[in-house]
């Protein structure tokens, strides 16, 4: 795992300060503590920062193939990469190292743009080709390795693992994208391919970028979710799913340096961990997190789990007193990001990297099976919103949801409100309802009339919507899936798995989210991921003789903080000053006096408006960075 970036020229030669990419790639050394490297032409430059996990002597970047002609710089793990080897010297290839990062500079001879297809990992590179003057760029399917690019006023493309290195160049636009505002209080973090300034952008998954000089930016497509090629029986199911996750489990265990996994106590850590125990004689070293509020600790669970496979468990309890962290998350992400789990997220990478180098993890089980409680709600709604004609469905539960009071106090099957609206919409409209950080109708009352006037109608809806365009099959459940891999997984668990981790010298393997696993996890009949209540059914029914009843079929607890408690509390202070400072006052987004009265109404207790104001309290403190 490593941080990549560069510069080329793109429309005419202008002279490349070496001192420059040397002070900018610096900013993303926490990406790579270990090593260095860099290549200057009269029109390229490429820097790396390297964090050693494979081929430690060997494998330092820039690397070259065998005469110097192309040169890479990757950020990523490429794990089929033993083969691809063992392929391109049968081809005539000759290799000087042992690690991943060569193949790619060969494959590149070989197979050309085609190469990525071939790859089975997380990788973000940039290759340039001095024969055929071209820079090739790609990402790998799912996102899970981020990289950003612009054009500075002066024709120059840059791009980095990270924005900060981006922003650290002096002459980068910085102006912010209006409707920026309006996404980050939908999703909760600023949807690929845009970034919170108006110029520069993110490499959306499963796309590669081709530029020559004088050429325009142009991403290609190289891999999406397909429909289902057929849909698979319980039988076919229950006898391949463990078989198949193994084998992703398999080729993540591949290190030089010290492998271990979190462990939260629920199932997809869980089921990792029993699989990684029964792959190595050694101790799995396992890293957990657990709160001083028994509504938010799951760490009893994890302690089974370790005990059951006699793992190496280390453990650390979070408490207010790490709110210290909350102004760490705005350096770590670098543009308003407002998953609160991404403390929490924080400290276990902190803990982990205390340990291993390498971690693996259980992030993607909730959207391969069809875990979350909107899920299940989506499918209901769905059944209704077929069963029941547009024209009466419509003003029938829009009135509803017009009418009845929001009730974040209430037990949750009494919170109809959001149901009533989602009833009235259509799929990716209620789709959007559920997964709005702050629904529309609230985005509106939050927002000033000057800021809705220069939206002129547009809402973050539009991006899902382009998105609904590709969707491959009509299965309601497979549908919403797509659109979570297409956004929200992107979006919120990737970004946070991945700066969490690289501020800590940390590599995290998903893998659940390997994209042959993806392909076949999509053939799963969706009445065996969710039955009646229950989510990730087939999934738990697998994993049955290698975690607990108790852990594959307790109610799920998510991994977050208590919010509501910290904001009245330890929090007060912070959220004061920032939520009322004179940037986001000034912005030109807000209607102050509501920002005022849901402050007033969370600390009176009147009203629980936890979610809302640490999106705003985020939010706050990237408006106050901003130079």
């Amino acid at each position: 795992m490593c941080g990549i970036s560069g510069i080329f020229n793109l429309r005419q030669p202008f002279p490349i300060d070496e001192e420059l990419v040397k002070r900018i790639n610096r900013l993303q050394s926490h990406r790579g503590p270990d090593d260095e490297g860099y290549f200057f032409d009269s029109n390229t430059a490429l820097a790396h920062r390297r964090l050693s996990i494979i081929d430690l002597s060997g494998g330092h970047q820039p690397l070259f193939n065998e005469d110097h002609s192309v040169v890479v710089v990757f950020n990523g793990e490429i794990y089929n990469f033993q083969s691809l080897a063992d392929t391109l010297m049968t081809l005539g290839h000759q290799f000087r190292t042992l690690s991943d990062t060569e193949v790619i500079v060969h494959a590149w001879e070989e197979w050309g743009e085609q190469c990525v297809e071939r790859f089975r990992g997380m990788f973000a590179f940039a290759l340039w080709d001095t024969n055929r003057q071209t820079l090739f760029m790609a990402r790998d399917r799912l996102g899970k390795k981020p990289l950003f690019y612009t054009v500075t006023r002066n024709g120059q493309f840059l791009f980095a693992s990270e924005l900060k290195v981006l922003l650290g160049h002096p002459d980068i636009d910085t102006t912010l994208r209006p409707e920026m505002a309006e996404e980050f209080f939908m999703f909760g973090y600023i949807p690929e391919p845009f970034s919170a300034y108006q110029h520069i952008f993110k490499l959306n998954p499963g796309h590669t970028l081709t530029l020559t000089p004088g050429s325009h930016i142009h991403p290609r497509q190289y891999w999406d979710l397909a429909a289902p090629s057929n849909i698979l029986s319980w039988e076919q199911t229950q006898e391949a799913l463990l078989e198949k996750l193994e084998e992703a489990v398999a080729v993540r265990m591949i290190a030089d340096v010290p492998l271990g996994a979190f462990l939260s106590g629920g199932v997809d850590s869980s089921a990792i961990v029993a699989l990684m125990a029964q792959l190595q004689h050694a101790p799995v070293n396992t890293c957990a997190i657990g709160f001083d509020e028994k509504a938010y600790d799951e760490s009893d669970y994890a302690r089974q789990i370790a005990d059951r496979y006699r793992t190496r468990h280390h453990q650390h309890i979070i408490s207010p007193n790490d709110i210290s962290l909350v102004e760490l998350m705005t350096a770590i992400y670098d543009e308003p990001y407002a998953d609160s789990s991404a403390l929490p997220t924080y400290k276990v990478c902190q803990l982990a990297s205390q340990h291993v180098k390498v971690a693996l993890s259980g992030d993607g089980g909730d959207e391969i099976f069809g875990g979350y409680r909107r899920h299940r709600m989506h499918l209901a709604e769905q059944k209704l919103r077929d069963a029941i004609p547009g024209p009466i469905r419509k003003p029938l539960f829009g009135s509803l949801g017009h009418l009845y009071p929001k009730a974040d106090w209430a037990p949750r099957p009494l919170r109809a409100k959001t149901t009533f609206q989602s009833l009235a919409m259509s799929m990716v409209e209620g789709y959007a309802n559920s997964i709005s950080k702050l629904r529309a109708d609230e985005r509106r009352q939050l927002f000033s009339a000057s800021y809705r006037q220069k939206l002129n109608g547009y809402t973050g809806l539009e991006l899902l919507q382009s998105y609904t365009r590709h969707l491959p099959t009509d299965d309601p459940l497979k549908q919403i899936q797509y659109l979570d891999i297409k956004t929200w997984l992107v979006g919120d668990i990737l970004t946070k798995v991945d700066r969490a981790s690289m501020a800590n010298g940390l590599e995290v393997r998903a893998p659940l989210l390997d994209h042959e696993f993806i392909e076949w996890a999509y053939q799963i009949d969706s009445r065996d991921n969710i039955r009646g209540t229950e989510g990730k059914y087939a999934f738990k029914k697998a994993l049955e003789n290698h975690v607990s009843h108790d852990i594959l079929y307790r109610p799920k607890m998510g991994f977050s903080i208590p919010l509501a408690e910290w904001l009245r509390t330890s929090l007060k202070p912070m959220l004061i000053q920032n939520v009322l400072s004179e940037q986001m006052c000034d912005s030109g987004f807000f209607n102050v006096d509501v920002l005022k009265k849901m402050i007033a109404d969370h600390q009176s207790g009147y009203r629980d408006h936890g979610a809302s104001l640490w999106c705003l309290l985020m939010f706050a403190q990237f408006m106050v960075r901003q130079r």
